[in-house]
């Protein structure tokens, strides 16, 4: 496939999953990572320490650098529109290129009926559609991490480009670091001993430490910072949580159908095409095994952090529909296989409406969030805006929309502060209008404390909508 056709696949792919998604809206780390992208182009450290700060990623805040000159554009006094755009549109791109690399894979370590079943499955599962349109850096980091899988399939013992994929991985999220010590040990063991592997493999986790000691003075400023939001929140975290949890997410990923399909595609594969079916084996192995590391490490068990073994599993689903077809006429494996393929392929079908359902809820939730997000940014492009950072503190509900206030603001995100921290004495009050404003976009169902403060007495009404009441004393 030539590379122009590859783009044109991928392009494809991402406009399909935005019609399958309606929109999409920059989730509440990535709004961080371009908050600190600005302040990094305005020659400010970034603050980690502000509550409840999301683990920073070096490559996307590096990326975000990139973006700051859009932040710093503004809309009729709403900044880093232009910047939203952009990382949506980039995340978009993201899922296309995960549909693009899950059928490679499939192609190649199967069939490419197997490829289409493996990238049709992946991008029309909820969890992962959702995460590919509130732009999260897993998406990338998979694609990356594939990526990676893809390269050794076509050039086995590669060496320094898969381990070039695997540090841009590793700079988005450590579970990269296994991959590359794996691959590694499995290269000097074949005889590649070569040390200059070793400094490329070494360098995301160095990289990372070298930017928390910048920014915070503490190499481990991001391991301590995940740990302590975990705690925070009462997030499950530690292996025995991964027992409990781990199944369950990664049903919630990918659905009985297609965990039907996968665990018989993947036993017959290889106890029939091992050759074919073990490099993959081994990456879902792996992907779990690093999963299990950060949950023992103290780090929260996430749905999106097992998204590398479930697009694994929706490859080896796959087999199991076609994996058949890579048998030669005649073996008297073909048969069992192809008659396991049609019961996966009919459960998939089976299930179309179900997966039907939950798109559509995901399309209404983003519609309604939208809704309310601009409701939020009317308020501040009004001739009079009634949140105006002049009139500071701004304060909200939870932590919620701190990020994105501290961008549309062109503010510092400590200037924004949470009513459930602090309730200052004067600046401007930003509540939601309605109970289902309230639920539908500032709470989340893990928040410890759901209240909403009101404004105190002494504050003056400055302007609402269907969405938000803004309060001002100045």
């Amino acid at each position: 496939m030539s590379r122009v056709r590859s783009i044109g696949v991928v392009a494809l792919l991402g406009a399909l999953c935005w019609a399958l998604a309606g929109r999409g809206l920059v989730n509440y780390d990535t709004l961080y990572t371009l908050v600190w992208g600005r302040d990094l182009t305005s020659g400010v450290l970034p603050d980690y320490d502000v509550v409840l700060a999301p683990t920073p990623h070096p490559l996307a805040t590096l990326l975000a650098t990139a973006l700051a000159p859009l932040s710093a554009t503004s809309d009729g006094g709403v900044h880093g529109e232009a910047a939203t755009t952009v990382v949506l549109v980039g995340a978009f791109a993201a899922l296309g290129a995960l549909g693009w690399v899950v059928y490679r894979l499939g192609a190649a370590w199967f069939n490419p009926a197997a490829g289409v079943v493996a990238a049709a499955v992946i991008l029309t599962r909820r969890p992962v559609l959702d995460f590919g349109a509130r732009a999260y850096v897993d998406i990338p980091y998979l694609v990356l991490v594939l990526g990676a899988l893809l390269v050794e399939t076509r050039r086995p013992r590669a060496g320094a480009p898969v381990l070039a994929l695997l540090v841009a991985a590793g700079l988005l999220r450590p579970e990269a670091w296994l991959f590359s010590a794996v691959y590694l040990v499995y290269l000097w063991w074949g005889g590649a001993r070569d040390w200059r592997l070793v400094a490329i493999a070494a360098a995301a986790p160095l990289l990372w430490a070298l930017s928390d000691l910048i920014v915070t003075g503490d190499p481990l400023a991001s391991l301590s910072g995940t740990r302590g939001n975990a705690r925070e929140l009462e997030r499950p975290t530690g292996l025995d949580d991964v027992v409990i949890t781990a199944p369950r997410r990664i049903g919630e990923i990918l659905r009985e159908p297609v965990l039907l399909g996968a665990i018989g595609g993947g036993l017959m594969a290889l106890a029939w095409t091992r050759e074919r079916a073990r490099l993959g084996a081994v990456a879902g192995v792996v992907a779990f095994a690093a999963f299990c590391v950060l949950a023992a490490a103290g780090l929260p068990i996430l749905g999106r952090y097992l998204l590398a073994p479930a697009a694994i599993l929706a490859i080896f689903c796959g087999a199991g529909a076609f994996g058949w077809a890579t048998l030669a006429h005649g073996d008297r494996h073909r048969r069992p296989w192809a008659w396991f393929g049609a019961v996966t392929l009919v459960g998939l079908i089976v299930f179309v409406p179900s997966q039907a359902g939950r798109l559509e809820a995901l399309r209404s939730a983003l519609k309604r969030q939208d809704t309310i997000q601009e409701d939020l940014a009317a308020l501040i492009r009004a001739p009079s805006p009634a949140i105006d950072a002049r009139c500071a503190p701004v304060i909200v509900p939870n932590h919620r929309p701190i990020p994105l206030l501290a961008l549309w603001l062109d503010v510092r995100p400590g200037v924004v502060v949470s009513a459930q921290r602090r309730r200052p004495p004067g600046g401007t009050w930003v509540v939601p209008a309605t109970v289902a404003v309230a639920r539908d976009y500032v709470l989340d169902p893990r928040d410890l404390d759901r209240r909403v403060v009101p404004a105190p007495g002494g504050f003056a009404r400055a302007g609402a909508n269907a969405s938000w009441v803004v309060a001002t004393r100045c």
